[in-house]
Protein backbone atom coordinates (compact mmCIF):
# COMPACT_ATOMS: atom_id res chain seq x y z
CA UNK A 1 0.00 0.00 0.00
CA UNK A 2 1.59 3.82 -0.81
CA UNK A 3 2.03 6.07 1.75
CA UNK A 4 0.72 9.53 1.82
CA UNK A 5 3.88 10.94 0.12
CA UNK A 6 3.52 8.74 -2.66
CA UNK A 7 -0.06 9.40 -3.03
CA UNK A 8 0.87 13.37 -3.47
CA UNK A 9 3.33 12.25 -5.93
CA UNK A 10 1.01 10.52 -8.19
CA UNK A 11 -2.25 12.77 -7.27
CA UNK A 12 -0.27 15.98 -7.45
CA UNK A 13 -0.35 17.06 -10.90
CA UNK A 14 -4.16 17.43 -10.50
CA UNK A 15 -3.73 20.49 -8.53
CA UNK A 16 -0.05 22.09 -8.78
CA UNK A 17 3.11 21.49 -8.95
CA UNK A 18 4.39 22.96 -5.53
CA UNK A 19 2.35 20.92 -2.40
CA UNK A 20 1.85 24.31 -0.85
CA UNK A 21 -1.15 25.14 -3.08
CA UNK A 22 -3.66 22.42 -2.12
CA UNK A 23 -4.26 24.23 0.76
CA UNK A 24 -4.59 27.64 -1.58
CA UNK A 25 -6.72 25.54 -3.66
CA UNK A 26 -9.25 24.58 -0.99
CA UNK A 27 -9.07 28.08 0.26
CA UNK A 28 -10.20 29.51 -3.17
CA UNK A 29 -13.52 27.03 -2.86
CA UNK A 30 -14.61 28.39 -0.22
CA UNK A 31 -14.10 31.63 -0.78
CA UNK A 32 -16.20 31.51 -4.16
CA UNK A 33 -18.94 29.66 -2.42
CA UNK A 34 -19.21 32.58 0.33
CA UNK A 35 -19.79 35.06 -2.85
CA UNK A 36 -22.26 32.78 -4.53
CA UNK A 37 -24.00 32.19 -1.34
CA UNK A 38 -24.06 35.97 -0.17
CA UNK A 39 -25.08 37.20 -3.69
CA UNK A 40 -22.83 40.43 -2.84
CA UNK A 41 -20.99 42.74 -5.63
CA UNK A 42 -19.20 45.26 -3.87
CA UNK A 43 -15.29 45.70 -3.53
CA UNK A 44 -15.14 43.86 0.10
CA UNK A 45 -16.74 41.14 -0.60
CA UNK A 46 -14.73 40.36 -4.23
CA UNK A 47 -11.23 41.62 -2.00
CA UNK A 48 -10.34 37.63 -1.34
CA UNK A 49 -10.52 37.09 -4.58
CA UNK A 50 -8.47 39.45 -6.24
CA UNK A 51 -6.23 38.73 -2.79
CA UNK A 52 -6.05 35.27 -3.81
CA UNK A 53 -5.33 36.01 -7.57
CA UNK A 54 -2.38 38.04 -6.24
CA UNK A 55 -0.78 35.48 -4.68
CA UNK A 56 -0.99 32.34 -6.47
CA UNK A 57 0.64 33.14 -9.81
CA UNK A 58 0.31 29.77 -10.86
CA UNK A 59 -3.79 30.28 -10.11
CA UNK A 60 -3.76 33.46 -12.29
CA UNK A 61 -2.29 31.94 -15.37
CA UNK A 62 -5.32 29.32 -15.59
CA UNK A 63 -7.48 32.17 -15.09
CA UNK A 64 -7.57 35.87 -16.21
CA UNK A 65 -8.36 38.55 -14.16
CA UNK A 66 -11.65 39.53 -13.62
CA UNK A 67 -12.16 43.68 -13.69
CA UNK A 68 -14.44 44.75 -11.01
CA UNK A 69 -17.91 45.69 -12.90
CA UNK A 70 -17.52 41.91 -14.41
CA UNK A 71 -16.79 39.72 -11.79
CA UNK A 72 -20.07 37.60 -12.26
CA UNK A 73 -18.44 36.32 -15.63
CA UNK A 74 -15.69 35.17 -13.23
CA UNK A 75 -17.54 33.23 -10.93
CA UNK A 76 -18.95 31.45 -13.73
CA UNK A 77 -15.99 30.41 -15.13
CA UNK A 78 -14.74 29.73 -11.78
CA UNK A 79 -17.36 27.65 -10.78
CA UNK A 80 -16.89 25.55 -13.98
CA UNK A 81 -12.89 24.84 -13.27
CA UNK A 82 -13.88 24.45 -9.84
CA UNK A 83 -16.13 21.43 -10.47
CA UNK A 84 -13.41 19.96 -12.72
CA UNK A 85 -11.19 19.97 -9.48
CA UNK A 86 -14.02 18.29 -7.33
CA UNK A 87 -14.18 15.66 -10.08
CA UNK A 88 -10.56 15.21 -10.22
CA UNK A 89 -10.80 15.10 -6.15
CA UNK A 90 -13.13 12.34 -6.42
CA UNK A 91 -11.58 10.06 -8.86
CA UNK A 92 -8.13 9.89 -6.92
CA UNK A 93 -10.06 9.56 -3.75
CA UNK A 94 -11.89 6.48 -5.30
CA UNK A 95 -8.62 5.38 -6.53
CA UNK A 96 -7.34 5.00 -3.63
CA UNK A 97 -10.22 3.08 -1.48
CA UNK A 98 -10.22 0.92 -4.25
CA UNK A 99 -6.71 0.25 -4.09
CA UNK A 100 -7.39 -0.26 -0.13
CA UNK A 101 -9.92 -2.23 -0.86
CA UNK A 102 -7.65 -4.68 -2.91
CA UNK A 103 -5.66 -4.94 0.00
CA UNK A 104 -7.61 -5.67 2.39
CA UNK A 105 -10.07 -7.76 0.60
CA UNK A 106 -7.21 -9.58 -0.20
CA UNK A 107 -5.49 -9.82 3.39
CA UNK A 108 -9.19 -10.53 4.63
CA UNK A 109 -9.45 -13.84 1.97
CA UNK A 110 -6.48 -15.09 3.24
CA UNK A 111 -7.29 -15.02 6.62
CA UNK A 112 -10.64 -16.99 5.94
CA UNK A 113 -9.44 -19.25 3.70
CA UNK A 114 -5.60 -19.84 4.41
CA UNK A 115 -6.17 -21.30 7.93
CA UNK A 116 -4.14 -24.13 8.35
CA UNK A 117 -3.04 -24.44 12.00
CA UNK A 118 0.33 -25.59 13.45
CA UNK A 119 -1.45 -29.02 14.08
CA UNK A 120 -2.20 -29.31 10.09
CA UNK A 121 1.10 -30.31 9.26
CA UNK A 122 0.88 -27.09 6.65
CA UNK A 123 -2.18 -28.35 4.88
CA UNK A 124 -4.09 -25.34 3.47
CA UNK A 125 -8.10 -25.23 3.50
CA UNK A 126 -10.72 -23.74 2.72
CA UNK A 127 -14.09 -23.16 5.13
CA UNK A 128 -17.31 -23.95 3.79
CA UNK A 129 -20.83 -24.21 5.14
CA UNK A 130 -23.38 -26.35 3.27
CA UNK A 131 -26.43 -24.57 4.20
CA UNK A 132 -28.35 -26.98 1.85
CA UNK A 133 -28.14 -29.59 4.13
CA UNK A 134 -28.04 -27.77 7.41
CA UNK A 135 -24.38 -29.10 8.10
CA UNK A 136 -21.53 -27.67 11.00
CA UNK A 137 -19.07 -25.55 9.13
CA UNK A 138 -16.58 -28.30 7.59
CA UNK A 139 -12.96 -28.00 6.17
CA UNK A 140 -12.33 -28.95 2.11
CA UNK A 141 -8.88 -29.82 1.35
CA UNK A 142 -7.86 -29.95 -2.07
CA UNK A 143 -7.76 -33.16 -4.16
CA UNK A 144 -3.77 -33.63 -3.04
CA UNK A 145 -4.12 -33.35 0.23
CA UNK A 146 -7.08 -36.08 0.48
CA UNK A 147 -4.90 -38.44 -1.33
CA UNK A 148 -2.26 -37.92 1.37
CA UNK A 149 -4.57 -37.99 4.08
CA UNK A 150 -5.97 -40.97 3.19
CA UNK A 151 -3.69 -42.98 0.51
CA UNK A 152 -2.85 -45.39 4.27
CA UNK A 153 -6.38 -46.29 4.72
CA UNK A 154 -6.74 -48.16 1.49
CA UNK A 155 -5.30 -51.74 0.20
CA UNK A 156 -5.31 -53.98 -2.56
CA UNK A 157 -6.48 -57.51 -2.05
CA UNK A 158 -6.23 -60.38 -4.73
CA UNK A 159 -7.79 -63.55 -3.93
CA UNK A 160 -7.17 -67.35 -5.24
CA UNK A 161 -10.19 -69.31 -6.24
CA UNK A 162 -10.14 -72.40 -6.50
CA UNK A 163 -12.62 -73.52 -9.40
CA UNK A 164 -14.34 -76.71 -11.27
CA UNK A 165 -14.16 -77.19 -14.82
CA UNK A 166 -15.77 -79.91 -17.09
CA UNK A 167 -12.64 -80.11 -19.31
CA UNK A 168 -9.10 -79.01 -16.98
CA UNK A 169 -11.20 -80.40 -13.96
CA UNK A 170 -9.81 -77.63 -10.95
CA UNK A 171 -7.57 -74.94 -11.41
CA UNK A 172 -6.67 -71.74 -9.44
CA UNK A 173 -8.46 -68.65 -10.56
CA UNK A 174 -6.96 -64.97 -9.55
CA UNK A 175 -9.09 -62.13 -8.97
CA UNK A 176 -7.95 -58.22 -7.64
CA UNK A 177 -10.10 -55.39 -5.72
CA UNK A 178 -9.50 -52.78 -2.75
CA UNK A 179 -10.31 -52.50 1.03
CA UNK A 180 -10.49 -49.45 3.51
CA UNK A 181 -8.83 -50.43 6.76
CA UNK A 182 -11.59 -49.53 9.43
CA UNK A 183 -9.63 -50.48 12.92
CA UNK A 184 -5.96 -50.22 13.96
CA UNK A 185 -5.93 -54.03 14.54
CA UNK A 186 -6.30 -55.03 10.98
CA UNK A 187 -9.93 -54.86 10.43
CA UNK A 188 -10.57 -54.06 6.38
CA UNK A 189 -13.67 -53.89 4.78
CA UNK A 190 -14.31 -54.81 1.04
CA UNK A 191 -17.00 -56.24 -1.12
CA UNK A 192 -18.59 -59.17 -1.02
CA UNK A 193 -18.04 -60.26 -4.62
CA UNK A 194 -14.17 -59.61 -4.24
CA UNK A 195 -13.89 -62.11 -1.89
CA UNK A 196 -16.95 -64.86 -2.79
CA UNK A 197 -15.74 -68.40 -2.95
CA UNK A 198 -12.27 -67.19 -2.15
CA UNK A 199 -9.80 -70.02 -0.71
CA UNK A 200 -6.71 -67.25 -0.34
CA UNK A 201 -7.48 -63.53 0.55
CA UNK A 202 -4.08 -61.28 0.15
CA UNK A 203 -3.86 -58.06 1.48
CA UNK A 204 -1.04 -55.39 0.34
CA UNK A 205 -0.35 -52.36 2.02
CA UNK A 206 0.95 -48.72 0.98
CA UNK A 207 4.46 -49.28 2.17
CA UNK A 208 4.32 -53.13 -0.37
CA UNK A 209 4.00 -55.09 2.69
CA UNK A 210 2.00 -58.25 1.81
CA UNK A 211 -0.08 -60.10 4.94
CA UNK A 212 -2.74 -63.38 4.29
CA UNK A 213 -6.16 -62.08 5.45
CA UNK A 214 -8.90 -63.86 6.85
CA UNK A 215 -12.51 -63.75 6.65
CA UNK A 216 -14.37 -62.64 9.27
CA UNK A 217 -17.83 -62.35 7.75
CA UNK A 218 -19.76 -61.41 4.38
CA UNK A 219 -23.21 -59.78 3.51
CA UNK A 220 -24.35 -60.35 -0.19
CA UNK A 221 -27.30 -58.19 0.24
CA UNK A 222 -25.39 -54.97 0.52
CA UNK A 223 -22.38 -56.75 -1.43
CA UNK A 224 -20.17 -55.81 1.83
CA UNK A 225 -17.66 -57.87 3.77
CA UNK A 226 -15.22 -57.59 6.33
CA UNK A 227 -11.79 -59.57 6.48
CA UNK A 228 -8.67 -58.94 9.19
CA UNK A 229 -5.02 -58.92 8.92
CA UNK A 230 -2.48 -59.56 12.29
CA UNK A 231 -1.10 -55.91 12.41
CA UNK A 232 -1.11 -53.01 14.48
CA UNK A 233 -0.89 -49.45 13.92
CA UNK A 234 -2.46 -49.31 10.64
CA UNK A 235 -3.87 -45.89 10.21
CA UNK A 236 -7.98 -46.44 9.68
CA UNK A 237 -10.32 -44.27 7.51
CA UNK A 238 -12.34 -41.61 8.93
CA UNK A 239 -16.18 -42.32 9.43
CA UNK A 240 -18.14 -39.81 7.76
CA UNK A 241 -22.12 -38.93 7.17
CA UNK A 242 -22.93 -39.58 3.58
CA UNK A 243 -26.18 -38.22 4.44
CA UNK A 244 -25.00 -34.94 4.27
CA UNK A 245 -23.77 -35.36 0.85
CA UNK A 246 -25.39 -33.15 -1.81
CA UNK A 247 -25.66 -33.70 -5.37
CA UNK A 248 -22.08 -31.49 -7.01
CA UNK A 249 -19.86 -32.59 -4.16
CA UNK A 250 -16.83 -32.95 -4.52
CA UNK A 251 -15.57 -36.42 -4.09
CA UNK A 252 -12.38 -38.75 -4.29
CA UNK A 253 -12.02 -41.90 -5.28
CA UNK A 254 -8.99 -44.62 -4.09
CA UNK A 255 -8.27 -48.38 -4.99
CA UNK A 256 -6.42 -50.96 -7.17
CA UNK A 257 -7.92 -50.52 -10.63
CA UNK A 258 -7.16 -53.62 -12.79
CA UNK A 259 -5.92 -55.37 -9.83
CA UNK A 260 -2.19 -53.62 -10.74
CA UNK A 261 -2.48 -50.39 -10.22
CA UNK A 262 -2.95 -49.99 -6.51
CA UNK A 263 -3.02 -46.57 -4.50
CA UNK A 264 -4.61 -45.03 -7.65
CA UNK A 265 -6.74 -41.56 -7.20
CA UNK A 266 -9.59 -40.35 -8.91
CA UNK A 267 -11.82 -37.17 -8.26
CA UNK A 268 -15.02 -36.07 -9.23
CA UNK A 269 -18.60 -35.13 -7.96
CA UNK A 270 -21.63 -37.00 -6.46
CA UNK A 271 -24.05 -37.11 -9.61
CA UNK A 272 -27.06 -38.61 -7.48
CA UNK A 273 -27.71 -39.87 -3.97
CA UNK A 274 -30.07 -42.69 -4.44
CA UNK A 275 -29.62 -44.81 -7.18
CA UNK A 276 -31.83 -47.94 -7.52
CA UNK A 277 -29.27 -50.77 -8.84
CA UNK A 278 -29.47 -54.55 -9.55
CA UNK A 279 -26.16 -56.05 -9.05
CA UNK A 280 -25.77 -60.11 -9.07
CA UNK A 281 -30.08 -60.21 -8.41
CA UNK A 282 -29.22 -57.53 -5.40
CA UNK A 283 -31.74 -54.45 -5.70
CA UNK A 284 -29.10 -51.68 -3.63
CA UNK A 285 -29.54 -47.94 -3.03
CA UNK A 286 -26.29 -46.35 -4.34
CA UNK A 287 -24.46 -43.17 -4.24
CA UNK A 288 -23.22 -42.18 -8.44
CA UNK A 289 -20.31 -40.76 -9.23
CA UNK A 290 -18.65 -39.50 -12.68
CA UNK A 291 -15.40 -39.80 -10.85
CA UNK A 292 -12.79 -43.04 -13.06
CA UNK A 293 -14.09 -46.36 -11.41
CA UNK A 294 -12.37 -49.63 -12.96
CA UNK A 295 -12.10 -53.09 -11.95
CA UNK A 296 -10.10 -53.33 -9.06
CA UNK A 297 -11.85 -50.20 -8.00
CA UNK A 298 -14.59 -52.85 -6.10
CA UNK A 299 -13.92 -52.28 -2.50
CA UNK A 300 -11.75 -49.23 -2.48
CA UNK A 301 -12.83 -45.68 -0.38
CA UNK A 302 -15.05 -42.84 -1.69
CA UNK A 303 -14.00 -39.26 0.16
CA UNK A 304 -15.27 -36.63 0.90
CA UNK A 305 -13.88 -33.25 0.55
CA UNK A 306 -12.74 -33.04 4.16
CA UNK A 307 -10.72 -36.74 3.72
CA UNK A 308 -14.03 -38.53 5.20
CA UNK A 309 -14.97 -41.78 4.17
CA UNK A 310 -18.40 -41.70 2.63
CA UNK A 311 -18.72 -44.85 0.31
CA UNK A 312 -17.22 -47.91 -0.32
CA UNK A 313 -17.04 -48.02 -4.28
CA UNK A 314 -18.58 -51.63 -5.79
CA UNK A 315 -19.69 -51.26 -8.95
CA UNK A 316 -19.07 -49.34 -12.51
CA UNK A 317 -21.70 -49.18 -14.91
CA UNK A 318 -20.12 -51.33 -18.06
CA UNK A 319 -20.68 -50.97 -21.99
CA UNK A 320 -17.88 -49.43 -24.80
CA UNK A 321 -19.83 -46.12 -24.93
CA UNK A 322 -20.39 -45.57 -20.78
CA UNK A 323 -18.07 -43.55 -18.67
CA UNK A 324 -18.54 -41.61 -15.57
CA UNK A 325 -21.23 -43.72 -14.28
CA UNK A 326 -19.68 -45.30 -11.38
CA UNK A 327 -21.66 -46.40 -8.09
CA UNK A 328 -20.45 -46.81 -3.76
CA UNK A 329 -22.68 -47.88 -1.19
CA UNK A 330 -23.39 -45.17 1.05
CA UNK A 331 -21.12 -45.51 4.62
CA UNK A 332 -24.33 -44.77 6.90
CA UNK A 333 -25.98 -47.96 5.36
CA UNK A 334 -21.59 -50.23 4.84
CA UNK A 335 -20.96 -48.43 8.35
CA UNK A 336 -24.12 -50.60 10.65
CA UNK A 337 -23.32 -54.10 8.09
CA UNK A 338 -19.25 -53.54 8.79
CA UNK A 339 -20.04 -53.83 12.86
CA UNK A 340 -22.35 -56.32 12.72
CA UNK A 341 -20.06 -58.54 10.80
CA UNK A 342 -17.21 -57.41 13.15
CA UNK A 343 -19.34 -58.07 16.09
CA UNK A 344 -21.20 -61.39 15.05
CA UNK A 345 -19.96 -62.61 11.29
CA UNK A 346 -22.67 -61.51 10.04
CA UNK A 347 -25.46 -59.48 9.60
CA UNK A 348 -27.89 -60.69 12.18
CA UNK A 349 -31.67 -60.82 10.82
CA UNK A 350 -31.55 -61.31 7.46
CA UNK A 351 -33.95 -63.50 5.79
CA UNK A 352 -33.57 -65.95 3.51
CA UNK A 353 -36.08 -68.39 1.63
CA UNK A 354 -33.60 -71.77 1.17
CA UNK A 355 -33.06 -71.54 -2.58
CA UNK A 356 -30.13 -70.62 -5.23
CA UNK A 357 -31.91 -69.42 -8.17
CA UNK A 358 -30.91 -68.18 -11.74
CA UNK A 359 -32.30 -65.86 -14.32
CA UNK A 360 -33.17 -67.49 -17.92
CA UNK A 361 -34.24 -64.50 -19.85
CA UNK A 362 -33.27 -65.23 -23.94
CA UNK A 363 -33.44 -67.76 -25.43
CA UNK A 364 -29.87 -69.04 -25.45
CA UNK A 365 -29.79 -69.30 -22.17
CA UNK A 366 -32.73 -71.26 -22.15
CA UNK A 367 -31.52 -73.54 -24.56
CA UNK A 368 -28.40 -74.03 -21.98
CA UNK A 369 -30.38 -74.87 -19.50
CA UNK A 370 -32.97 -76.90 -21.65
CA UNK A 371 -36.01 -75.38 -20.62
CA UNK A 372 -38.84 -73.95 -22.61
CA UNK A 373 -39.98 -71.36 -21.01
CA UNK A 374 -38.03 -67.72 -19.80
CA UNK A 375 -38.19 -66.95 -16.29
CA UNK A 376 -36.03 -67.21 -12.94
CA UNK A 377 -35.45 -70.77 -11.97
CA UNK A 378 -34.34 -72.94 -8.97
CA UNK A 379 -30.77 -74.15 -9.19
CA UNK A 380 -30.88 -75.99 -5.77
CA UNK A 381 -32.85 -76.50 -2.41
CA UNK A 382 -30.37 -75.91 0.19
CA UNK A 383 -32.34 -77.38 3.04
CA UNK A 384 -32.76 -80.71 3.12
CA UNK A 385 -36.46 -80.48 4.02
CA UNK A 386 -36.77 -78.09 1.32
CA UNK A 387 -40.71 -78.04 -0.20
CA UNK A 388 -38.36 -76.25 -3.51
CA UNK A 389 -36.91 -78.77 -6.23
CA UNK A 390 -34.12 -77.92 -8.66
CA UNK A 391 -35.97 -77.04 -12.00
CA UNK A 392 -39.06 -75.44 -10.02
CA UNK A 393 -39.91 -72.47 -11.94
CA UNK A 394 -40.50 -69.06 -9.86
CA UNK A 395 -44.38 -67.83 -10.79
CA UNK A 396 -44.70 -65.83 -7.76
CA UNK A 397 -44.37 -64.68 -4.57
CA UNK A 398 -47.35 -62.88 -2.27
CA UNK A 399 -49.09 -62.22 -4.96
CA UNK A 400 -45.57 -60.15 -6.54
CA UNK A 401 -45.16 -61.49 -10.29
CA UNK A 402 -41.43 -62.79 -10.49
CA UNK A 403 -39.78 -62.13 -13.82
CA UNK A 404 -36.55 -62.07 -12.32
CA UNK A 405 -33.86 -62.81 -9.05
CA UNK A 406 -33.68 -59.12 -8.31
CA UNK A 407 -37.76 -59.46 -8.06
CA UNK A 408 -37.14 -62.18 -5.17
CA UNK A 409 -34.75 -60.54 -3.04
CA UNK A 410 -36.94 -57.36 -3.04
CA UNK A 411 -39.79 -59.46 -1.92
CA UNK A 412 -38.04 -61.22 0.67
CA UNK A 413 -36.37 -58.44 2.16
CA UNK A 414 -39.48 -56.79 3.20
CA UNK A 415 -40.21 -59.70 5.71
CA UNK A 416 -38.96 -60.56 8.70
CA UNK A 417 -37.52 -63.78 10.41
CA UNK A 418 -40.39 -66.37 11.14
CA UNK A 419 -42.79 -65.18 8.41
CA UNK A 420 -45.33 -67.47 6.20
CA UNK A 421 -44.97 -66.18 2.43
CA UNK A 422 -47.38 -68.00 -0.49
CA UNK A 423 -44.57 -69.28 -3.03
CA UNK A 424 -46.12 -70.28 -6.85
CA UNK A 425 -44.23 -72.60 -8.53
CA UNK A 426 -44.53 -74.67 -12.21
CA UNK A 427 -43.43 -77.89 -11.42
CA UNK A 428 -43.51 -80.52 -14.58
CA UNK A 429 -46.05 -78.06 -16.48
CA UNK A 430 -48.08 -77.49 -13.28
CA UNK A 431 -48.70 -75.09 -11.13
CA UNK A 432 -48.52 -75.46 -6.83
CA UNK A 433 -48.09 -73.03 -4.01
CA UNK A 434 -45.95 -73.75 -1.37
CA UNK A 435 -45.95 -72.04 1.87
CA UNK A 436 -42.70 -71.29 3.22
CA UNK A 437 -41.28 -70.18 6.95
CA UNK A 438 -38.63 -67.65 6.15
CA UNK A 439 -35.32 -68.69 8.63
CA UNK A 440 -32.54 -66.13 9.29
CA UNK A 441 -29.42 -66.26 7.52
CA UNK A 442 -26.43 -67.41 8.89
CA UNK A 443 -22.82 -68.30 7.33
CA UNK A 444 -22.65 -71.99 6.21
Amino acid sequence: MKDSNDFNERFEPVYNEDNSNFYNDVKQDMDYTYKENSQETDQQNLYPYNQYEEQNPIYQSNYAVIPHRDYTDGIKNKKRSSKKVKVARIIAACMLLSAASGFGGSYLSQQIFNTGDANSKGVIYQSVVRTSTGTNDAQTYSVADIAALTANSIVEITTETVTTGDRMGQYISQGAGSGVIITTDGYIATNNHVIDGASKISVRLKDGKTYTAKLIGKDSQTDLAVIKIDVTDLTPAVMGDSSKLVVGETVVAIGNPLGQLGGTVTDGIISALDREITIDGESMTLLQTNAAINPGNSGGGLFNGAGELVGIVNAKSSGSDVEGLGFAIPIKTAKTVIEEIMKNGYVTGRVQIGINVVDILDTQTAMMYRVQELGVYILKATEANSQFQAGDRIVSIDGTKIESSSNVSSVIQKHSVGDVIKVVVERNNTEMTLSITLKESTPS
